[in-house]
């Protein structure tokens, strides 16, 4: 059982970094659905924290001029931090059959987004309230959940950033969300050294992943691949959602 456990570990990393590499995002949000068909949502945050930070630390490096990005969301960045540390023990002291709800019900609000291709504006005027605010729901629903997709991803793509600078942005929101995250499951006792060990070797099979899917790419059509991406992640969601309610 444990050889079998840890080979799962292995290609639930290995698929999501595939598809980091293909689409430049969906590691934490992919590996966190299916290592939630099999344990408790807060072990798949903790498996979760060694390949999220290193993946979206070298997003966030390789981007054009993080300093600026980093001028521009640290008040968002504080309220991610703010609320995921308000919502310490949501994921860790709550019925597992809510946690487990709540990220099928994230799933699928993700996959919906992404299918209607919502977008919306945000005027230069409110960002001000705004970017705190965002960062706060963010946070909690991430430290209910494990994902902080919902509603941070679709703010970032509503402020004006260009292309480069959305995927860096992307890259230091969830880096900062992971270290916040890291630190109410330390202090829950979740992410321990053994833990962290088994978090660091979940990292080789995300980085393979990551490497195989940025060179097969170019031979993919991106429009398609994200389709199939998006409905197997609404079928995930909904599969959780539905197991959770049963």
């Amino acid at each position: 059982m444990i050889e079998q456990t840890f080979v799962f570990i292995a290609l639930c990393f290995l698929l999501a970094g595939f598809i980091k590499g293909v689409l430049g995002l969906g590691l934490p949000t992919v590996s966190m659905g299916l290592l939630a068909l099999a344990m408790p949502p807060a072990q798949a945050a903790a498996l979760l924290i060694v390949p999220s930070l290193v993946t979206n630390v070298w997003q966030m490096l390789a981007g054009p001029d993080l300093a600026r990005i980093v001028r521009r969301l640290w008040s968002m960045m504080a309220g991610v931090c703010i609320g995921t540390w308000a919502g310490a023990g949501l994921l860790t002291g709550t019925d597992v059959r809510l946690v487990s709800a709540g990220l099928g019900l994230c799933l699928v609000l993700y996959a919906a987004l992404g299918f209607a291709s919502v977008r919306w504006t945000v005027r230069p005027s409110t960002r001000i309230w705004q970017s705190p605010l965002m960062g706060a729901i963010t946070g909690l629903i991430g430290a209910a959940t494990g994902t902080f997709v919902i509603p941070g991803v679709p703010y970032l793509q509503a402020i004006g950033l260009q292309k480069e600078e959305l995927v860096q942005a992307l890259g230091l929101s969830f880096t900062v969300s992971t270290f916040a995250l890291a630190g109410n499951l330390a202090h829950a006792g979740v992410f321990n050294w053994t833990v962290g060990l088994t978090s660091l070797g979940a990292l080789i099979p995300a980085l393979v992943g990551m490497y195989v899917g940025q060179v097969t790419r170019g031979h993919l059509q991106e429009r398609a691949f994200r389709l199939v991406f998006l409905l197997g992640l609404l079928a995930l969601g909904a599969y959780l959602l539905l197991r959770a309610l049963a």
